[in-house]
């Protein structure tokens, strides 16, 4: 009997391990270029989907219109996370993207933030009179953050009178370094940097978060990259992105999903 009992959990043992085996070997890895304004939340996504899926998530992070260059140029990248329609839809249209694979999978939220707590007022007050220094901004010409934020401007007759104090960050990172650190009174930056200012998270800071109708809906594209052919990790990843799971973690940093 006893001997019988060995066996049986030696059969277990050996079975175990071939599973585990199995599972490793399938495991695979994923290689995703993000829009930074993405960068909180797709930290929290990427973790859930190595957790649940066994697979690994590599993340590179930078302004839409660098990546949109570097794909162009062969970077390897598996997945685009652009921070607009355009760009996924200018590749798309190119032919450098997976076919019927783009979709968006965010709303982004513009706010105008400062690290002072009483400069803002939850309006745009601060910006037509003019009480401060510096206003900092993503670069349009490869932010869509920056569009956005001039769209503001243009829409509440400001673009003259502020531009001469615009400060502009390569992407919506550096737009954000630039207010944290004071060398800028203020920003528009997304509202998922600064969510923890709206949910009490963080004391420190003041925000208007701007209503919608003063610029062009925020729409944020993913696409599956030529690169990704094969890739079960890849497919995986972006059927994770559509579901319940990291709708509900995308919508907890701010952003709307549909």
């Amino acid at each position: 009997m006893k001997a019988a009992i060995r066996t049986s959990l030696s059969f277990l043992a050996v079975y175990g391990l071939s599973l585990l085996t199995a599972q490793t070997c399938l495991a695979g890895s994923v290689h995703l270029a993000v829009a930074s304004n993405f960068s909180a939340p797709i930290k929290q996504l990427a973790t859930e989907f190595e957790i649940t899926s066994g697979h690994t998530v590599t993340l590179s992070f930078g302004s839409s219109g660098k990546f949109y260059a570097q794909i162009q140029h062969g970077a390897p990248f598996e997945i685009f996370l652009s921070a607009d329609q355009a760009k996924p839809a200018a590749l798309e249209e190119q032919g450098m993207v997976v076919p019927a694979s783009r979709f968006t999978y965010a709303i982004g939220t513009l706010v105008l933030w400062s690290s002072q707590p009483d400069l803002v007022d939850q309006s745009s007050n601060v910006l037509s009179q003019q009480g401060f220094n510096k206003l900092a901004m993503a670069n349009p010409r490869v932010a869509p953050y920056g569009v956005a934020a001039v769209q503001v401007l243009e829409a509440l007759n400001l673009r003259q009178a502020t531009e001469s104090k615009w400060v502009q960050g390569e992407n919506i990172a550096q737009t954000f370094q630039f207010v944290s650190s004071g060398n800028a009174d203020l920003g528009f930056v997304a509202l998922s940097q600064v969510i923890g200012i709206k949910t009490g998270a963080q004391a420190a800071g003041s925000a208007w978060i701007v209503p919608s109708e003063y610029h062009q809906p925020i729409r944020q594209d993913a696409v599956l990259l030529p690169n990704a052919e094969g890739n079960d990790a890849a497919k995986a990843f972006m059927d994770f992105l559509q579901g319940p799971t990291a709708r509900t973690i995308i919508e907890a940093y701010g952003y709307k999903t549909s």
